[in-house]
């Protein structure tokens, strides 16, 4: 599957209609994001059952500043609709790969109780 650009009109129904969504926040003028985005590309053929999205914060300018983006490239993974991973910086292939892994056997349950734990 092709990556997913998103908006602010697709973006929060993306998130909550898709059980795994790993979205690559980058802008066109960024050399570390230009040279992720073959490694995000291909990611996205090997998992078609994931939602491999991209925001470009230069267009999408609401998007990275609600969601606090202060430096780029920035991976954001969500499973269920609930934000599970959040680090600023390109990743090699093999650390995508593992964090997809990771984000797939997470024990939603789990993560609910926390969330609640934490409120």
């Amino acid at each position: 599957m092709s990556t997913v650009n998103l908006s602010t009109s697709n973006f929060e129904s993306t998130i909550a209609d898709n059980s795994v969504v790993v979205v690559d926040f980058w802008a066109s003028w960024c050399g570390p994001c230009r040279a992720f985005a073959p490694v995000f590309d291909r990611s996205a053929t090997s998992h078609p059952d994931v939602i491999h999205a991209k925001v470009d914060t230069e267009a999408e300018p609401e998007i990275a500043g609600a969601l606090q983006i202060q430096a780029i490239p920035t991976i954001m993974a969500f499973r269920d609709g609930v934000l599970v991973y959040r680090q600023p910086g390109a990743m090699p292939a093999a650390a995508l790969e593992d964090l997809i892994t990771r984000v797939k056997a997470l024990d939603m349950a789990d993560v609910h109780a926390k969330i609640a734990a934490e409120s």
